[in-house]
């Protein structure tokens, strides 16, 4: 199933804050997202049925590893995009915005020669 734009920042930010926190909450993602909780558990819902995400103790929020496998795979994309980005003059948070847009619309032959290109590079 694919997942739209809004699904896979959900999913990113999840798996961002899992790195920084020890309990993913959706307040937290609410905070991260800067969006009102009741969006959060509208999405949270979604992910549920489409089985990115599964519930803890104390309402805690989990990748599921195909949403982990999703969240890791928007992360690369938004982190070689940006030192791509940064690489050819672009300033730190003008890369930032425009990896968090490019890296949910860009296919996936484009971003494998960035990918390659960049690499090659470093």
């Amino acid at each position: 199933m694919s997942v739209k734009e809004s699904g896979e920042m959900y999913l990113e930010t999840i798996l961002r804050l899992q790195k920084e926190l020890s309990a993913v909450h959706s307040v937290d993602i609410a905070k991260a997202l800067n969006v009102s909780k009741p969006s959060v558990s509208r999405a949270i819902q979604i992910l549920l049925e489409n089985d990115y995400i599964t519930l803890g103790e104390h309402k805690t929020i989990l990748l599921s590893e195909t949403g982990k496998q999703l969240a890791t795979s928007i992360f690369e994309r938004h982190e070689i995009l940006k030192h791509f980005l940064i690489s050819i003059g672009v300033p730190s948070e003008t890369a930032e915005t425009d990896a968090c847009r490019m890296e949910h619309i860009i296919s996936e032959e484009t971003f494998e020669k960035i990918k390659s290109h960049y690499n090659s590079k470093k």
